[in-house]
């Protein structure tokens, strides 16, 4: 019963985004401190779920999830449904990006985490449709800018990154 529970609320939380735990309490026709209980089972294991406070909070997954369990459902090269593309970026670079617009959808990381070689760079997301788009796009910014998730865009980013310093006689 916990098991589907569990799937549930993380199948909710995929489609929906955020939600209270009061509204998830009933839909599963539980109490919400049962629910509580849950989410902090699903964090346990390795599901990034945090809470938002205030007006409009809840519980919702960090965008990366998401666009990892959608970059299993289609390949990267293909574009599909936007996906974020979380990243760390340094300040001047992130200016150049709010000023020129260019990638879009800029959202900061709620809780960043803590990088002591690059303590002034901020952590947060794009969104792209593809990985092809993101890698374009995110090469403009190199090197302020560190791709963290998902795997296959760092992956791309650190080829496609050899393959310029190949071309013009780097290592």
């Amino acid at each position: 019963m916990r098991a589907a529970r569990l799937l549930t609320i993380l199948r909710v939380l995929q489609v929906e985004g955020r939600v209270t735990a009061g509204q998830l309490a009933r839909r599963l026709e539980v109490s919400e401190r049962t629910v509580l209980r849950d989410l902090t089972e699903l964090g346990s294991t390795g599901v990034p779920v945090y809470a938002v406070r205030g007006p409009g909070g809840g519980f919702e997954l960090l965008d990366t999830f998401r666009a990892a369990a959608a970059a299993h459902a289609a390949p990267a090269t293909e574009p599909g449904p936007i996906r974020r593309m979380r990243v760390r970026i340094s300040p001047e670079a992130l200016q150049r990006v709010l000023i020129s617009g260019t990638p879009e959808g800029w959202r900061p990381r709620p809780v960043p985490d803590v990088w002591p070689d690059r303590d002034d760079w901020v952590e947060g997301s794009f969104a792209f449709t593809s990985d092809d788009e993101a890698v374009r796009t995110l090469l403009m910014l190199a090197p302020d800018l560190e791709v963290l998730l998902p795997e296959s865009l760092r992956t791309s980013m650190r080829e496609r990154a050899m393959a310029v310093a190949a071309l013009h006689g780097g290592d």
